[in-house]
């Protein structure tokens, strides 16, 4: 249940869900599905690691910035460097706190031209992007919150083409460009993008339009999946979420995402702070294996002997290696390199776990 008393939003899917026997939880300020009857994480995260599944994560946020020099304005404010792609393509990128260089989001950006630029950041975090660029945008461009005008559907798995193309959609493009498509009678985007690891389509859909293409998906053969294995599914690929690898006290140094950061660039936000802590970080974000039995969570603190060095921000049961991973940012003092053995307090009970490099599993994304 929501932690206040804010009723939890709802996806236009919501009913498809009720009737697959989901079992929900909140979610960024929604109600989304966490699991399917009959098919549990487990089975749902295997589903999308070796055929297909389809996630609903219509609850992701959707803005748009248009008008004379979008583009430019947008690469002004976010940290990657959209002069690197040119239109039709998307780019993950990271919207940060100009003073302090804290994450505030972590987003997709999809250049459609030099004077629109469609943004999916989180659900939680979508109010606060377009407030942040609506303040800091000149009268000529207009910031559009279209949270709930679009919906989002993420079909992932080494079978998504043979999927996809079935239904008459584009299956072609290269990794992180988009194309628009139609459906039955439906006007969509068809992005090759995805947060699993593997080959993957995210399909932006009208909202009005969302439950024809789901039931086409799945009539198709998609195994429905829930928010638990699209979890499992991006902490085996040490991918950050916002809130655990990401926020405003966790900047993207720490959490190693300094590839989504144009260092050239002449302005963005968090700038001027960014630089100073790439010169020598307090702490970075590492991947723990467990050698053991014992499945660690986020907020578990880390020792190297008799020392604290840091905490998990994430921690899971791998259900493709059969243990347990975490997420953790360590201290840099404490001068841990891979191979390493450190002990995670899972529960008052330290716990053996190796440093490795994410991804624990090797996937071909694209």
């Amino acid at each position: 249940m929501s932690t206040d008393t804010t009723p939890l939003l709802r996806s236009p899917l919501h009913e498809r869900h009720l009737a697959l026997g989901a079992k929900f939880a909140a979610f960024g300020g929604w109600e989304m599905p966490l699991e399917y009857a009959g098919g549990g994480v487990l089975r749902e995260h295997a589903a999308v690691r070796e055929a297909v599944g389809v996630f609903d994560v219509s609850h992701l946020g959707k803005a748009r910035v248009t008008g004379p020099g979008a583009a430019d304005f947008v690469n002004s404010c976010l940290t990657n460097d959209l002069g690197r792609i040119a239109p039709g393509k998307a780019q993950y990128t990271l919207c940060c706190d100009d003073a302090t260089g804290g994450v505030v989001d972590d987003l997709i950006a999809y250049l459609i031209g030099p004077d629109e630029v469609f943004l999916i950041p989180n659900a939680a975090n979508t109010a606060e992007v377009v407030r942040r660029l609506a303040a800091a945008a000149p009268s000529s461009l207009t910031i559009t919150d279209e949270h709930r005008d679009y919906a989002v559907l993420a079909v992932q798995g080494p079978q998504s083409p043979d999927i996809v193309k079935a239904l008459g959609l584009p299956v072609d493009h290269e990794y992180m460009s988009f194309s628009p498509a139609r459906i039955d009678g439906v006007d969509l985007i068809v992005c090759r993008t995805g947060y699993t690891g593997e080959h993957g389509y995210e399909l932006v859909v009208p909202w009005d339009d969302a439950t024809r293409v789901w039931d086409a998906l799945v009539s198709a053969g998609v195994r429905p999946c829930g928010l638990g294995a699209r979890d499992t599914l991006r902490t085996e690929m040490g991918y950050p979420l916002h809130g655990q690898e990401l926020s405003l006290e966790i900047s993207p140094v720490q959490a190693r995402a300094g590839w989504a950061v144009g260092w050239s660039k002449p302005a963005f936000w968090g700038r001027e702070t960014l630089f100073a802590e790439k010169a020598g970080p307090r702490r970075l974000l590492r991947g723990l294996e467990l050698t053991g039995r014992g499945i660690p969570r986020g907020h578990m603190q880390v020792y190297a002997g008799s020392t604290l060095v840091g905490e998990t921000t994430s921690g899971t049961f791998s259900p493709t290696k059969k243990v347990g991973i975490a997420l953790a940012l360590l201290d840099t003092a404490a001068n841990l390199a891979e191979g390493d053995l450190v002990e995670i307090d899972i529960r008052g009970r330290r716990t053996e776990a190796r440093v490795v490099k994410p991804p624990f599993v090797q996937t071909s994304v694209r």
